[in-house]
Parts: C-alpha cells; structure tokens; sequence
C-alpha cells in the first residue's frame, strides 16, 4: 500500500486527504481493523516513535497514550504497586504482573486518566491478550504496535462493534533522513531529530549534589524522552519508571511546570489512602469515578462533598481532602524527576518542581540566569544536569 486515502484532514472540512510515501515506497503500516483518521494517524507515528526510542534506552518494555499529538503518558512495564493499581483501576485485571507491555500501559493510561480519555496507544511490543483485554475495556480510539498475538487481535476486532482502529508497524522501517511539511503553502525541510538520549547525557551534574541514584537516570531518561515528542514548551515530571505528569504547549515554561506539576501532585494524591478509600456507589463508571477523583482532589467547581451532590456518586459522604491535608502527604514526597525540554529561565520552575517532590532535574542549560537556577536547587538539596540539548517539537 502506497497510499491511504483519509475521510479529512484536521477538521471535516479539510479535504482531500491521505497518506502516502512521496518516494514510492510501500507504507510502514498495516491497517488491521477500522479506518484511522488524520490526527489518529499523527498520534500514531508520535507515540511510535517514542515508545520505540523507550525500549531502546531503558530495555523495558513501553507504552505511550496520546492525545492531540502530545503523550498524557508514557511508561515501562515495571509491575504496579497494589495502591497503583487501584488508583489506575487495574487491579482486577488477572495476570497483570506477568505482562510488562500490559503494566506499561496500565501505568500510561494511569498518569492523568481524565486526559487518556479517547487516547492513542503506543506499544513497544507484540500485544498480548493481557494487554488487549486492559485495552479493550478503555474508551480509545486506537492503537499501534509491532504485531498483536491472534487472541489479542481478535479481542481487539470486536470493540467498537469491530471499527477499532489496529495498526501494525514496520519494527523495521527507517525514515528519510530529512522531514518535510507544508505550511500555507511553504514547504519546510529539516533534518529527524535522531539525538539519542541515554545514560551517557547525565554526566554533567552542575550542583553541589552529584550523585544521581540508577533509578533518578532512568527516571530522566524517561522524561526527556516523552518530552521529545510532546509539542513545546514542555515539562515532564517522571517516577518509579513513568511519566506522572506532563505540562504542554504552553507559552511560558513555569506554567509548563505548574501544569506537570499539578499533574504528577493528582497522580500521587490518587493512590493515597483517603482516595483509595473512596465509598463509590456500585456500577458507577470507571470515567465517572476519574472526574469524581480529579474534583475531589482538586476542588473542581462541582463540589462533589457537597449535599445533594455526593449522592450521585457514593454511598455515604465522604469527608473533604483539604489542601492542608493534601499537602501534608505531598511534602513527604522525594525522588522525582523533572526533565525540561529547554532551559529554565527562572528559579520560580525550581521551586515549583520541589513543591512536587523532585529531587532531580534535567535541562539543556545556557540560561544568563543559570547560576540562579543552579543556586536554588543547591539550596533545595536537588541535583541537576545540564544536557546542552534543546528538545523543541513542534
């Protein structure tokens, strides 16, 4: 297959539309089941490339959830805690521990569930029915992967009454060298961005504090690379082996940091106790239970303590998580880490990041006010790299 032809574009106005290869080669996908669309398709090659790039750096089996042609997550298949896997309401899910690819996707999804809403799946390996199963119950629109087992592939045909969208990839498939994209008629050329990001980028600790543990590089390497393919600017606070909070696109980068914050903050609010604890009504569903979760953690406009409220969602009344509370159990927090994907221009971010937990901290560096940057994570016992390498996406 050369080309396949798409329903529209962006938006249902804009046709025609397809994919192709312009140097007649055949396409690098194979499509098993339902019609992609264009944004399906970004996310797609997106998400591919990361969870790709995941494996190669860490050995781990990954997995990516994409929204808008940004991660909501992204992860290795490291097996979940027991409060993890009921805060990511997998821990009904039989032979979970058994399945790297299938804890990596129960942890991306999990990061910010409200996001992963109608997500796109990346999978760094063959999908196993373990996976397929955790997929299959998840509202989604679709998922891509070097292959799928039979079970697995026929799981995953019957959901959406059989127009889930499936796409195998070419494991093997090389891009061109150069990129190219039109824009208003102009077309635009660069070289891929083909940097590897490894344990070799962490050598340069410009703090006081030198010593990053295996598992805080990890944890960079797995921000930096999510932060790779997350439309700029961008802040990815990791840990435990994923991303737990991504702040994107955002014009200033300490909002970029305040919004990965505030989502790592929920993420680990989450498998606290008070929240695990929750008195759900029975049959209420998994996306009502996120948004119940996400307004009782964050005070949202609907208070969902209140009376007359809470009686749509529990069984009795739940006492409220107040910020005192809240922040009690955040302050107990240590050995996050925090990749940006230029650098910080103010220690504002720095302080921010710490709010949250962090104890590591990766940037490019070459700002005039690195050396107040510098002073402040000294100050907050952090240790930080200096990457020297910008990680825009665009």
């Amino acid at each position: 297959m050369q080309e396949f032809t798409l329903k529209y574009g962006c938006n249902p106005n804009q046709k025609p539309s397809r994919i192709f290869m312009e140097d007649g080669r055949e396409l690098p996908v194979e499509i098993l089941s339902g019609r992609p669309g264009y944004i399906n398709f970004l996310d797609a090659l997106n998400s591919w490339q990361l969870v790709t790039e995941l494996k190669k750096a860490t050995g781990l089996a990954s997995a990516a959830s994409f929204k808008h042609v940004s991660p909501a997550g992204a992860a290795t298949g490291i097996v979940l805690s027991r409060e993890l896997k009921k805060a990511t309401f997998t821990d009904d899910i039989e032979g979970l521990d058994d399945s790297p690819l299938a804890c990596a996707y129960a942890r991306a999804r999990g990061t910010d569930r409200m996001s992963s809403f109608g997500d796109w799946i990346a999978l760094s390996d063959v999908c196993d029915l373990t996976t397929a199963k955790l997929i299959r119950r998840e509202v989604s629109d679709g998922v891509i992967a070097p292959g799928y087992t039979p079970e697995a592939l026929e799981l995953l045909k019957q959901k959406k009454k059989g127009g889930y969208n499936v796409i195998a990839m070419d494991k093997d498939y090389v891009p061109s060298p150069l990129e190219h994209r039109s824009v208003f008629g102009i077309t635009f050329e660069q070289g891929r961005n083909d940097f590897p990001i490894n344990e070799e980028l962490m050598g340069n600790v410009v703090t006081k504090i030198k010593t990053l543990t295996p598992e805080a590089v990890r944890d960079l390497i797995v921000s930096l690379i999510t932060l790779k393919y997350t439309q700029s600017n961008s802040v990815c606070f990791a840990f435990d082996g994923q991303a737990v909070g991504v702040g994107a696109g955002q014009q200033s980068r300490v909002h970029c940091t305040r919004l990965a914050g505030g989502k790592a903050d929920t993420w680990f609010l989450r498998q606290s106790e008070r929240v695990l604890s929750l008195p759900f009504r029975e049959g209420l569903a998994r996306p009502d239970r996120d948004n119940v979760i996400d307004g009782y953690i964050n005070h949202n406009e609907d208070d969902v303590c209140a009376d007359g409220i809470w009686q749509k969602y529990f069984s009795s009344r739940p006492e409220p998580f107040t910020r005192e509370q809240q922040r009690e159990y955040l302050d107990s927090l240590k050995g996050v880490s925090v990749g940006s994907d230029a650098f910080f221009p103010f220690s504002d971010n720095i302080q921010r990041a710490a709010a949250s937990g962090a104890s590591y901290i990766a940037q490019p560096g070459g700002s005039v006010r690195d050396d107040d940057v510098i002073r402040e994570c000294d100050e907050r016992g952090i240790a930080m790299v200096f990457t020297g390498m910008r990680l825009f996406h665009h």
